[in-house]
């Protein structure tokens, strides 16, 4: 049931490019025809970790210098699941053996975190103590791999395994907020088959939907700050998060989660921002798109879009 790498479509571009929060502007970093990069983390001393081709690569937030493989020895092929322990010296990846596993940022060899339960792992996020790590347990039933989708906690030693949410779902992109008293993600529980956003204690009480809009909504990251958030919008009727499609970034703060403000109209969707993907002092976030060079208007600002 391993799924290979993600390559580009004839005549498409991977840009990894960055909004700032201060100006509204957005920035290029980087784009390759080559490769197909995905998923944004930012490192505390100003690099950005992406994936593409199944590895991990490193290239600095400032300026166009070509990513630079991470040495992982042992590391399966990743997709684009990965996320930075706070202290930025080690990073946590979803694998293509549906295992997470951890390597540390300058290389080395890989080390895999979950057992052996019959559920396939996918990494979202990693509590502030840098203690536990937030997945999604899918438990296929033949070939629907989305059967049964609930968001788990595990210690990065493997151990201590919980059931933060029960219902069968889908749930995805769980992440807990700066203060630790949340866990963010996306769930269809309240919509059948609508994805929308909600939050819910790191012990599974409390469960709250947060978004109540026409929209599908994917991969909710709030800022290191705390005040705000972004997240993921797919038009209406979209089915799970698929890549290249016209797809919205949205900023919202967290005390009105239902009063967003459209940031980055773009072609993308998969790969874009599944991962947290803020500047660590919240000045600004990365992410991902996907334009073909037919395109007429691909990732800028939404006020200059057509």
């Amino acid at each position: 049931m391993s799924a290979p790498p993600r390559q580009l479509r004839p005549g498409q571009r991977a840009r990894i490019r960055v909004w700032d929060r201060s100006t509204g502007a957005v920035r290029t970093v980087f784009e390759s025809s080559d490769r197909l990069y995905e998923a944004p983390n930012w490192t505390p001393d100003g690099r950005l970790l992406v994936n593409g081709d199944g590895k991990l690569w490193l290239l600095p937030a400032h300026g166009s210098v070509p990513p630079v493989e991470i040495p992982a020895y042992g590391l399966p092929d990743v997709n684009n699941d990965h996320v930075l322990a706070p202290d930025g010296a080690t990073v946590f990846a979803s694998a293509n053996d549906w295992h997470i596993w951890e390597v540390a940022l300058t290389g080395g060899e890989a080390r895999r975190v979950t057992v052996d339960d019959g559920g396939m792992h996918f990494l979202h996020g990693i509590s502030p103590d840098g203690r536990r790590l937030g997945y999604v347990r899918l438990d296929p039933e033949g070939d629907n791999w989305w059967a049964s989708a609930t968001i788990h906690t595990v210690g990065v030693d493997g151990q201590g395994d919980v059931a933060v949410t029960t219902d069968p779902g889908p749930a995805d992109g769980c992440e807990w907020t700066p203060d630790g008293e949340w866990i963010v993600f996306n769930t269809e529980q309240f919509s059948n088959g609508h994805a929308q956003l909600a939050r819910v204690r790191p012990d599974g009480t409390e469960l709250e939907q947060l978004t109540f809009d026409e929209r599908v909504n994917w991969f909710p990251h709030v800022a290191p700050t705390g005040d705000v958030a972004v997240y993921l919008s797919y038009p209406p009727g979209t089915t799970g998060h698929p890549a290249d499609r016209p797809v919205e970034l949205r900023l919202v703060s967290v005390d009105a989660w239902q009063e967003p403000a459209t940031l980055v109209a773009l072609d993308g969707g998969q790969g874009t921002i599944n991962v947290p993907s803020w500047a660590p002092d919240g000045s600004a976030f990365a992410f991902v798109d996907y334009p073909l060079d037919n395109a007429l208007s691909v990732g800028v600002p939404a006020a200059e879009a057509g």
